[in-house]
């Protein structure tokens, strides 16, 4: 038996033999086509490419692509596990050429691979063609050999395909297995072509013309090969099985199913273990691509994959979570050709867990009403909309998972109900919304939730994409279109691009399309949580609603985000880590340039500790650990000992970051929708350059991360080799130069004090060299120039020891401005008070106030001019104490 990675690996390996370029498969998420919610066929990567829009260094390519088709139109999810060939995730093998080969290598290396490689007898294969495409029909002959009523010609759009109403399309040959006469049907074409019997295996395109909207085509210059061959059908045929679900690899998966449930895999129980085996590989994929469960969009799809499996696995009587144990299985059956899942094995299984886990909790109330409410239908009968509304509303159950549960009695739902309730719910809603109080202005954006939903993130995994416009906001009101020169917001059904939340500023970039639109995004904010606004400024051309346009970040920004969103976390547990569990962020800003962090503390952080939490941090940098993400409930992720953010509104499922490891756990677990670093390597260095106070008990911390910090560094060198060559020495000689000139001037400094006391003793301008004799008190006063005011009150002292018995008095002058103290001897306090003294100085200096005790007294005033005035006023009040005496 081959298995299917031999198959696969044989398919690649010949088209690489005949010179085609091996392409690895692209992520499900599709960036290039916003009407896709995912890739669903071979060709989509490439689609850019056949319509001329992007070059590649190759015009052949070979690839096994994933896809998944689950939501929207390609939608097989209702069929899977009850057909043969239904699938949610499937491969699909292609060889691609870009102008290079056409039809007639195409329909050789398809005969020579599938005849000459594979050896699957030409007896078993039919060819079909399109009905006027007379030269696929002769080739087919021609190289295949095959008699003329096994080339069918068929006149429908099976065998014409086209990317859309306009641009590249051409008619098809589809290749036919038949599996023999014991399965019922027939070929393509006949009464019985639905049948089982002949399976497509393989259909060429051969993209021959363009379309134009009034339906005309025209030849291309450069016709172009595009062929898909699901790899689950072809191993059926190549392992002689008719049922997809019995090759190697869903075996594998649907045995781990039934071990780890104990139950048999055929009879009753054979649609849930496909079910659980066929959603297994939707959800793996999914997940490692960067899809996780969410109410809306991709994330809400995958959440009904999940819980339809989950159901199935309750319906198998699984009494634990059981979809999360089956991912060794999967691992070990597609790692090896799809690396990405071993990497994101961790992710998956605990996104499984978590959501398994989640959804038992409301499953048996909801299987309880769903029992109620049918307990006395009959085959045939049909469920009222409003109760699959309730169980969607209330319990969480998607609508096919509710026609899932009743397919087995042959009951139905009815959907227009349904979606009547659902309409009702949204009128009510708006209804809540208006009487909330919320601004008015807000209205325009509730419009566009209601009416496009919220617009879906890809920018945890891609710095690009496309995305259709599904509103213009211009000055607060909605417009149909906007056009150079104007600033608006632009609304798309997906970005890539960041809206500002948790402290994290919005990414910046570019948005444009091929019909010449350019514009500057220049920010990104998220009104009403859900609605991601572009601000631009339209540089070329005009867009208008509807329109496809290509959004790409500004990358090198977007890692400076990432970076120092990344070192808050890592801040925020060293903080807590080195002071205590009491520290609590109260707010931060996540910029390019630098990062911001306020955080609960009651005093400012010494030298030491700033030292040491900038220490931890760049420890944890240099460790290079991966940062993880789950996503989890708030209360479980709270449980699970993660920090809930300061202001950050939570949803019923939040991203838990976790990054760094510790002496005993990891270093760093919080509640997070930001972007982050996807190794700790990637910060760099980290390094504090202030801390301060906020608010009473709020402190703040400013740092920076990689080439902000490194520059900040480099800066600092700079100075410091400024500053040693102007004190001509080595720039490690520094701080000792520094302590040595502090000292130096420290002593200078007490030298002049000390001339300039003796200077302030041995005269000044009063003429009188000695004491004078006022009011029958001895008085010595004198004015100086630049003696310091700190050392008034030592002179007056010395002044007062000369005297004996007496007023002492100086004034100095420094700048424009006096400083007066007045000293009394302490034998004349009770008759004489130094701070009447002073007070007189002072307003004749021009000031108000001074004070003391009666022996000493110290004031000042503006006006130096007036010193000798100062000394007069002193003179009147000794002379006015001894008239009233």
């Amino acid at each position: 038996m081959t298995s299917t990675n031999d198959i696969r690996r044989s398919f690649l390996d010949y088209f690489e033999g005949q010179g085609h370029a091996r392409v690895p498969s692209a992520p499900l998420v599709p960036h290039n086509d916003p009407t896709l919610m995912f890739v669903n066929a071979g060709m989509v990567p490439f689609k850019n490419v056949f319509t001329g829009l992007e070059k590649r260094p190759y015009s052949t390519a070979t690839s096994s692509q994933k896809c998944v088709r689950a939501g929207g139109k390609h939608n097989d999810l209702d069929n899977v596990g009850y057909t043969a060939r239904h699938h949610t995730f499937f491969e699909m093998l292609g060889n691609f050429s870009f102008g290079d080969y056409f039809k007639e290598q195409a329909i050789h290396h398809a005969w020579t691979l599938i005849t000459k490689e594979w050896g699957i007898s030409p007896d078993r294969l039919t060819a079909t063609v399109y009905h006027t495409d007379d030269e696929a029909f002769d080739l087919w002959r021609k190289i295949s050999g095959l008699p003329e009523d096994r080339i069918i010609r068929i006149a429908t759009s099976d065998n014409f395909w086209s990317m859309g109403d306009t641009g590249p399309c051409g008619p098809c040959s589809e290749i036919f297995f038949d599996h023999g006469d014991h399965i019922w049907g027939g070929p393509p074409g006949s009464p019985e072509e639905d049948g089982d019997r002949f399976v497509e295996i393989w259909n060429l395109v051969f993209m021959q013309f363009e379309q134009a909207a009034d339906g005309s085509r025209t030849p291309l210059p450069r016709p172009s090969i595009d062929t898909g061959m699901g790899l689950e059908r072809l191993a059926a045929v190549l392992q002689g099985v008719h049922d997809n679900y019995d090759t190697d690899t869903f075996r594998a998966l649907i045995e781990a199913s039934g071990a780890l449930t104990r139950t048999a895999t055929d009879g009753a129980n054979k649609a849930s273990h496909r079910v659980i085996a066929d959603h297994l590989r939707s959800a793996g994929f999914l997940v490692a691509d960067g899809v996780l469960p969410a109410n809306e969009g991709r994330g809400y799809v995958l959440r009904r994959i999940m819980r339809r499996a989950m159901r199935h696995a309750h319906l198998l009587g699984a009494a634990e979570p059981l979809m999360h144990r089956l991912v060794p299985a999967l691992v070990a059956e597609m790692g090896a050709a799809f690396p990405e899942l071993v990497r994101a094995q961790p992710l998956i299984e605990a996104t499984l867990k978590q959501e398994e886990t989640r959804f038992r909790q409301t499953l048996a109330n909801g299987l309880r009403l769903l029992d109620e409410a049918t307990a006395t239908m009959g085959e045939g009968d049909t469920l009222p909309g409003a109760t699959a509304f309730k169980l969607y509303d209330t319990f969480g159950f998607p609508y096919d998972l509710t026609e899932d549960a009743l397919r087995p009695r042959g009951l139905s739902v009815d959907r227009a109900g349904f979606e009547e309730s659902m309409a009702e719910q949204k009128r009510k809603a708006r209804e809540a919304w208006k009487g909330s109080g919320e601004k008015a202005s807000d209205e325009v954006w509730f419009d566009i939730a209601e009416e496009a939903g919220g617009t879906e993130f890809t920018g945890y995994t891609a710095g690009e994409g496309e995305g259709q416009v599904v509103a213009i906001v211009k000055d607060g009101a909605r417009v149909e279109m906007a056009e150079a020169g104007q600033q608006v917001l632009i609304v798309t059904n997906q970005t890539p691009f960041y809206a500002e939340s948790g402290g994290q500023m919005g990414d910046a970039g570019t948005i444009a399309n091929d019909g010449g639109f350019k514009g500057l995004v220049e920010d990104t904010s998220k009104p009403l949580g859900r609605v991601h606004a572009h601000r631009t400024l339209i540089q070329e051309g005009a867009i208008a609603v509807g329109e496809t346009v290509k959004l790409v970040i500004d990358v090198e920004r977007r890692a400076q985000l990432r970076a120092n969103h990344s070192a808050t976390h890592l801040l925020h547990a060293a903080l807590r880590h080195r002071l205590g569990g009491h520290v609590t962020q109260k707010g931060s800003l996540v910029a390019p340039d630098r990062l911001r962090f306020d955080f609960a503390h009651p005093s400012a952080l010494t030298p030491a500790e700033i030292a040491l939490v900038e220490a931890d941090v760049n420890a944890q940098i240099r460790g290079n650990d991966s940062v993880s993400t789950r996503l989890m409930t708030p209360d479980d992720a709270v449980a699970a000992g993660a920090l809930a953010l300061f202001g950050e509104k939570y949803g019923d499922e939040v991203r838990v970051l976790s990054m760094g490891r510790g002496p005993d756990a990891i270093y760093s677990v919080e509640l997070c929708g930001g972007t982050h670093v996807d190794a700790l390597g990637d910060i760099a260095i980290f390094k504090i350059v202030s801390e301060s106070a906020v608010s009473s008990g709020v402190r703040r911390i400013e740092a920076l991360t990689g080439e902000a910090a490194r520059q900040w560094l480099v800066a600092r060198d700079e100075r410091l080799k400024e500053v040693a060559a102007a004190l001509k020495t080595a720039p490690d000689d520094v701080p000792a130069r520094v302590l040595s000139l502090i000292e130096d001037r420290r002593r200078l400094e007490r030298e002049l004090a000390d001339a300039k006391r003796a200077l302030a003793m041995g005269g000044g301008k009063a003429e009188v060299a000695g004491p004078e004799t006022v009011g029958g008190h001895a008085l010595l006063a004198r004015v100086v120039e630049g003696l310091d005011p700190k050392g008034l009150r030592g002179a007056v002292d010395e002044m007062k020891a000369q005297l004996g018995s007496g007023i002492a008095m100086l004034v100095a002058v420094n700048d424009g401005r006096a400083s007066v103290a007045v000293g009394v001897t302490a034998d004349l306090v009770k008759a004489v008070s130094a701070v009447d003294l002073v007070k007189a100085a002072v307003a004749a200096l021009g000031g108000q106030g001074g004070g003391g005790r009666p022996d000493m007294a110290q004031g000042g005033g503006p006006d130096g001019a007036q010193a000798d005035a100062a000394i007069a006023a002193v003179r009147g009040v000794l002379e006015g104490q001894v008239a009233a005496a």
